[in-house]
């Protein structure tokens, strides 16, 4: 079974950790690093992550996820951050790319062109897009997580203007979703049971 499979059939989502293990800074960064390569559209990366590690910060935004243990027995709680206006970033994250000579000057234009298109003065669409970049690195998270030994539980159960101001965020950020990370204790449920495939899947 390769990495991947194995990631995506054994992860499970947690609610009970291990609140001795401490997750050091280097170690937060090489699971952020992975979920860094999370497509986003138009390669927009319309997303950030705050990863929250003090007691005094996590008891913060645990009384922001309605008191939910984990959030504060967890060794991090990532906190992943949609952001609005994407577009506006694009240009200077794909210059890179014209720079060397990777995209000429019509390709580049027109990558923007599109882009702006479809997100500028488009609020709905910039929200949504915010969320579903958010929710697509959440997921990369969880499964980088699983590959270092670690498990995660993932919630939406908070607060949104409680964790937007506990975090900082700014106008056009969005708290898209929290997830616990660390070690496991014991009396975690095993994995929940899936649909069958053909109840899932339409081959047209």
């Amino acid at each position: 079974m390769s990495g991947i499979t194995d990631a995506i059939k054994g992860r499970t989502s947690a609610n009970n950790f291990d609140t001795t293990h401490v997750m050091s800074d280097a170690e937060i960064h090489e699971l952020v690093a992975l979920t860094n390569e999370t497509p986003t559209s138009f390669n927009m990366q319309n997303y950030r992550v705050i990863a929250v590690k003090s007691p005094e910060k996590k008891a913060a935004l645990k009384a922001a996820a309605y008191n939910q243990p984990k959030v504060s027995e967890a060794a991090v709680t990532f906190a992943i951050i949609g952001k609005m206006k994407g577009n506006e970033a694009l240009p200077a994250l794909i210059k890179p790319m014209l720079d060397a000579g990777a995209l000429d000057q019509a390709a580049f234009d027109g990558w923007i062109g599109m882009c702006n298109g479809m997100y500028a003065g488009n609020q709905a669409f910039q929200r949504d897009e915010a969320i579903r970049s958010g929710s697509l690195a959440a997921m990369t998270l969880m499964y980088a997580a699983h590959d270092m030994g670690l498990v995660s539980g993932a919630m939406i159960g908070f607060d949104p203007a409680a964790v937007a101001k506990e975090l900082h965020l700014s106008e056009d950020e969005i708290p898209v979703m929290l997830i616990a990370v660390g070690k496991a204790a014991e009396g975690n449920w095993p994995r929940k049971v899936r649909r069958a495939v053909a109840d899932v899947v339409s081959v047209i």
